[in-house]
């Protein structure tokens, strides 16, 4: 279990640069770094709770990115400090976008189905392992 929360660790940092070089690298379109912010979400719910399904990690982190992106519809003035600072403007964002919606939702669609790919072939391989070993 360790090992495993720990590739996701890993994956998850991964994630976090890939983002930041998205958006300091102009050919790369925004919305490639919006999905980015959904994986990076994804990953960090599925280790925190590490034993739920994909399908709840993959709805809980879709949540948590639409409650955030309109969360930025609210305008209020400590709110908009936050937002000025580095921490608060990669995790809160600056305006509302319907199109960040739907990387969002790419973005976690992409997440699900890469981490469904991995954890079949690892079960498969697991599945061999074993039968050889009898």
């Amino acid at each position: 279990m360790k090992k495993s929360r720990f590739y996701y660790l890993l994956a998850f940092l991964c994630v976090i640069w890939c983002g930041i070089l998205s958006r300091k690298i102009a050919v790369i379109p925004l919305c490639f770094g919006d999905a980015l912010y959904t994986v990076m979400m994804y990953i960090l719910v599925r280790i925190l709770f590490f034993n739920q399904k994909t399908s709840i990690t993959a709805i809980i982190s879709l949540t948590i990115c639409y409650g955030i992106e309109f969360l930025q519809l609210y305008q209020a003035d400590w709110i908009i400090a936050l937002r000025k600072t580095l921490l608060g403007r990669y995790v809160l964002g600056q305006g509302f976008l319907w199109s960040d919606l739907l990387a969002y939702t790419l973005g976690i669609i992409t997440a699900f189905i890469i981490e469904k790919i991995i954890l079949n072939y690892t079960t498969y391989e697991n599945r061999i392992r074993i039968k050889q070993q009898k």
